[in-house]
């Protein structure tokens, strides 16, 4: 049995948060799109949810091809909700301001949590949003939706009602208010 040759990476590689994008739906396409999530996302659209709303979504670093690491930046506003998801690779996260609500526990700036392959989650951003750091070692990915009853969909469509008009004026972000 042959081996495959090891691909050539530079030692080491810089980024920029000028040159960050949102992601494409190619790096993290969304799946397990079933009945139940369709009338999810029917009650969101019922609501009036605009996708992006609440949220800002960045790419920092993906290494080109199939492999490598990927960092996204990701900042959800005041009191934002999550839909129950998994994906198909590990994923590291890391607060860099705010405070989010997984379950009973509340993950403060400087905290962080790891969530397996498979691994099924959601959480809240705190009363003042939350801003992760999302490190993977993969450029591909998958959203799962998952585990997102009746009730979770309609408490993601009252965030969005209650809050919608808030935070098109939050515009600066947890790790760039003043203390």
């Amino acid at each position: 049995m042959s081996e495959k040759p090891k691909q050539q990476r530079p030692s080491m590689q810089f980024f920029y948060g000028q040159h960050a994008s949102e992601p494409d739906p190619e790096m993290m396409p969304r799946e397990g799109i079933d009945n139940s999530v369709l009338a999810g996302l029917a009650t969101l659209d019922r609501a009036g949810v605009t996708a992006g709303v609440g949220e800002r979504n960045r790419v920092m670093f993906c290494e080109p091809g199939d492999t490598g690491m990927s960092l996204l930046h990701l900042w959800f506003k005041s009191n934002y909700v999550l839909p129950f998801h998994s994906h198909n690779v590990d994923c590291l996260y890391y607060v860099i301001g705010g405070e989010l609500h997984i379950g009973s526990r509340v993950i403060r700036t400087g905290d962080g949590f790891f969530v397996p392959a498979g691994q099924a989650y959601g959480y809240e951003a705190g009363p003042d949003g939350v801003e992760v750091l999302e490190f993977r070692n993969a450029t591909r990915f998958n959203l799962l939706f998952g585990a997102n009853d009746e009730a979770r969909w309609q408490r993601i469509a009252d965030a969005y009602t209650e809050r919608a008009l808030i935070w098109a004026e939050e515009t600066v972000p947890p790790s760039e208010r003043g203390s």
